[in-house]
Parts: C-alpha cells; structure tokens; sequence
C-alpha cells in the first residue's frame, strides 16, 4: 500500500473520532445547562480534529512534493 494512502487513512480515522467525541461532547455541555464549561471543551476538541486533519494533509502533500522534486 503506498504510503500516502496510509498516511492519509490514519489521518481521516483520526480526525474522525475526535470530531465525532468532541460533537458529542458539545451537545451534551449544551443540553446539560449545569455543566456549560463542557461546552468549552467540546469546542476545543473539534477545532483540534480540524487542526489534526489540515495538519496531516500537509505533511502528506509536503512529502510528496519532495519526492517530485527529487525524482527530477
């Protein structure tokens, strides 16, 4: 498998699970009115899953433009 693909799907998988943790606990922080500071972090987990996405599809574009570069 070529290395970029894995790169990428560990990124995607990654990304996914704190999006989807951080969703939920957005919603949750919003339907509980007790506990609003649990919004706050809901928040902050999904602009991290944003952060690791973006991250990781620079790395792999980085990487391969390098190996282009090179190959010339």
């Amino acid at each position: 498998m070529n290395p970029f693909i894995k790169m990428i799907t560990a990124t995607k998988m990654v990304g996914a699970i704190v999006l989807t943790l951080g969703i939920a606990i957005f919603l949750y922080g919003m339907m509980i009115q007790d506990y609003i500071f649990i919004t706050g972090i809901g928040v902050g987990a999904v602009m991290g899953a944003v952060f690791i996405f973006l991250i990781g599809m620079f790395l792999v574009a980085a990487e391969e433009m390098l190996r282009n570069v090179h190959k010339k």
